[in-house]
Formats: C-alpha cells, sequence, structure tokens
C-alpha cells in the first residue's frame, strides 16, 4: 500500500492501515453491513480520516467506456449509463485486483457482474493507450458449467495413454507464451461448483499453480 501511494508523508501509519483494510473488505459487504463495519472501524481508528482515493485516469475512462460502449463478448458491445454506484464498483474491483491474484465476483443474474469486468479491462486498455501507468487487459472467458471437467482442464486416455489439454490449460499455456507485457484475465463466467473450483485451489492459494 505504500508503495502504491508513493511519496505522500500526508498518509499516517493509521491511514494506511485504515486504508488497507477498507480496500480489503468494503467490495465484500452489503449495504446493510456497511454501518455495523464503519461503526468498528471508527472504534479501531478514532479519528482518522482518510482522503478521497485518487485513481488518476481511470474514473473517466471507466464513465468514457461505459458511454463509448464495451465489448464484453464477439459481436456484443453494450452501452451503460455510468452511475456512481456502478462506477464505484468498477473501482473497488480494480482495487481488489491491485491486491490479489484472483478475485470472485457473486451477485444475481444480470446484476452487472461480467460488465464491471469487461468495462475496468476496457477502461484500462483505454488508460494505456493514452499514456497513463495503466496495462492493457486481455480477457479470456469461459463458461466451465457448460463442458465437463475433462474437457476444461484435461484428460489422459488410457488407450493410448496420452494426454489432451483442456480449454483452461490451452489458456494458461497461450497467456505464459504470450510476450507482451498484458495483464491476461482468465474469466469463469458461470456458475461456481466444486466439480470445476476444486482444481482450482493451488492457483488461487499462495502456490499460484495449476495443477492437471
Amino acid at each position: 500500500m505504500r508503495q502504491a501511494l508513493g511519496n505522500q508523508p500526508e498518509w499516517t501509519e493509521e491511514m494506511i492501515v485504515l486504508r488497507s483494510v477498507n480496500d480489503v473488505n468494503l467490495p465484500k459487504f452489503t449495504v446493510e453491513d456497511l454501518p455495523l463495519f464503519y461503526g468498528i472501524t471508527s472504534d479501531l481508528f478514532p479519528g482518522v480520516e482518510l482522503p478521497k482515493a485518487d485513481h488518476g485516469a481511470l474514473v473517466p475512462a471507466i464513465e468514457k467506456a461505459c458511454l463509448d460502449g464495451v465489448r464484453v463478448a464477439p459481436g456484443r458491445t453494450y452501452r451503460y449509463d455510468p452511475v456512481p454506484g456502478f462506477t464505484k464498483k468498477v473501482v473497488q474491483l480494480y482495487e481488489m485486483v491491485l491486491v490479489r491474484h484472483g478475485v470472485m465476483i457473486v451477485g444475481q443474474t444480470c446484476s452487472g457482474k461480467t460488465s464491471a469486468i469487461h468495462t475496468l479491462a476496457t477502461a484500462m486498455t483505454k488508460c494505456n493507450e493514452q499514456g497513463a501507468p495503466f496495462p492493457k487487459v486481455q480477457i479470456h472467458s469461459m463458461n466451465p458449467k457448460s463442458i465437463t471437467s475433462g474437457q476444461l482442464y484435461g484428460n489422459f486416455d488410457e488407450n493410448t495413454h496420452e494426454w489432451s489439454d483442456g480449454v483452461l490449460a490451452v489458456i494458461y499455456r497461450n497467456c505464459a507464451k504470450d510476450p507482451s507485457p498484458d495483464r491476461q484475465w482468465v474469466m469463469f463466467d458461470g456458475p461456481v461448483d466444486a466439480v470445476w473450483i476444486e482444481n482450482m485451489n493451488t492457483v488461487l492459494d499462495d502456490n499460484k499453480t495449476l495443477c492437471l
């Protein structure tokens, strides 16, 4: 967090800790939980007030992406109303991506989960093209419930004794071979199920390794 804030002497140690607690936890809470959370943090950090977070060109880029159109799939480009609530969620997603290598977005169908991810990717790419310090983002999307576990991860043919990579394995290998500095986001756009999520444990923990 100190590295992200740069050389800003007005940020005390208490402010940095509170900012970190907010960034990690606020996106996970419902509206009903927020007053309780703010009450706890005000007791733990009495008198500590945080300046408004400054993400540079990101917020204007998010708003412009919404108005210009966001490509969520081949042949599908949608325009959104950049209302404060949606923009805030996209910014929170960006803050989580900075500190986590795996992020899960949970919500009802048509609540804007996929839209938020693609809007952030589009905004970061636009910022990069304008010379701002943001990486370009490439999204590799799939619905893990639309295929079998073998088709997703790969399978071993007992007759030929050959291994065949699944969709995810192929995407991982292609991302690893890509020489560009672009961020590669692998997105599972579908319901969470123990059948496929179990094999992602080693990816989401500190190992950061896909075991096939």
